[in-house]
């Protein structure tokens, strides 16, 4: 059987004809494919405004930034997340705060970040970073409670998680990045992720100022509007020290066929996960869903306890499955910077079990079905 890695990109005939058709067009950058696509995303999460931006690593930094925050201000997040959740409060000159992950969930959890919080003085942190990791989404009715208690925004970090969504108190189901209960949304389009731009992002919120904010810093802090005088037009002014973080005509033409096949994809991921669910059920541990709850499925994670034993062994049938993720306060740089002795016991209990399974729409049954057996044949 050919390889079978964890993740993979599908890219179809519409959408090499929609690169190839704004590969002849007037615009390669700036122009109206990346308009088009922020509208269409938009649309699509429930939210107002939309940005695209040439990284979901990009998007969480302009989101700190466009949201206040100064050198020294602290920041929660989960340590079971990509970098890249913590490093753009590092990027801002913030300080970083881990609370721990619900042990079933693998979520970050609400308690733990309530007795951090609860543990400082008011106003001691800034903002919650939680995300919808492997695809679960939070439920940010709750944090939403507990960051007005005490005066904090919230950045959804929703990369894994277009398509997914949460029931609140008021049986209304909430898709992520739709902006109900947080002030920022932030979407990935890595090819592992579900939509594939060969690299890209997309920020998302309800507020106009945040919006207007973000477009500014994303291009340069460079702007024509609200100009202090108009000399023609050429003229433009630098209102702000801003980044060019911008996405392509030609990325943004891809996202746009890409979104457009995304529920269908994730309808596949719910089915590839309801198989493994099944042929692990009270054997292998997996991910919990809570209720009301629709997983999004960019992962699909399991516990065992020979996890480094499995790995190998799976590998060795060409199965390449991978590792999500290592706890951030014991990477090198965090631990040389004073996160060594965090109290993350679940994180770190998670992290020596956790591996993740092929998961992808174009997974084949056949395929599936050798996954399984596998595994199964090597923790019996």
């Amino acid at each position: 059987m050919k390889s079978i890695p964890y993740g993979r990109q599908h890219i179809d005939q519409n959408d090499i004809d929609a690169v190839v058709e704004t590969l002849t067009a007037d615009f390669l950058t700036q122009g109206p494919k990346v308009n088009e696509f922020e509208s269409k995303f938009a649309d699509y999460v429930g939210a107002k405004y939309a940005v695209a931006v040439n990284n979901a690593t990009s998007g969480l930094h302009l989101s700190v930034l466009a949201l206040g925050l100064q050198p020294g201000d602290r920041v929660i997040t989960t340590p079971i997340t990509f970098a890249a959740s913590a490093n753009c409060v590092k990027y801002a000159g913030g300080e970083v705060w881990f609370a721990d992950i619900d042990s079933e969930t693998y979520l970050l959890s609400l308690q733990s970040t309530k007795d951090l919080i609860e543990s400082k003085p008011k106003g001691f942190f800034k903002g919650i970073i939680p995300v919808d990791f492997s695809g679960l989404p939070v439920n940010l009715e709750a944090f939403k409670t507990v960051a007005k208690e005490h005066d904090l925004w919230i950045i959804e970090d929703a990369c894994h998680a277009p398509g997914g969504y949460f029931t609140d108190s008021k049986a209304v189901k909430q898709t992520c990045g739709n902006g109900a209960y947080a002030d920022i949304g932030v979407f990935s389009f890595h090819p592992v992720k579900h939509i594939a731009c060969g690299e890209g992002g997309m920020v998302t919120t309800n507020s106009e100022k945040l919006y207007k904010k973000l477009s500014m810093l994303r291009t340069h802090g460079i702007t024509k509007n609200n100009m202090s005088k108009n000399e023609g037009g050429w003229f433009y002014e630098m209102q702000e020290l801003g980044f060019n973080y911008r996405l392509t005509d030609i990325q943004s033409a891809l996202g746009i066929t890409q979104l457009s096949k995304n529920d269908k994809g994730v309808k596949r991921r719910n089915e590839i996960a309801d198989n493994y669910k099944q042929a692990f059920q009270d054997k292998i541990k997996y991910q919990s869903l809570p209720s009301g709850a629709y997983n999004a499925h960019h992962l699909f994670v399991i516990e065992v306890e020979n996890r480094k034993g499995l790995y190998d062994y799976l590998r060795t049938h060409r199965i390449f499955a991978q590792i999500h993720y290592i706890p951030i306060h014991t990477l090198p740089y965090y631990k040389e910077i004073g996160y060594e002795s965090a109290n993350l016991n679940n994180a770190e209990s998670y992290y020596s079990k956790c591996i993740s399974l092929p998961m992808y729409p174009s997974l084949t049954n056949e395929e599936q079905i050798f996954v399984v057996e596998k595994v199964l044949s090597f923790v019996k």
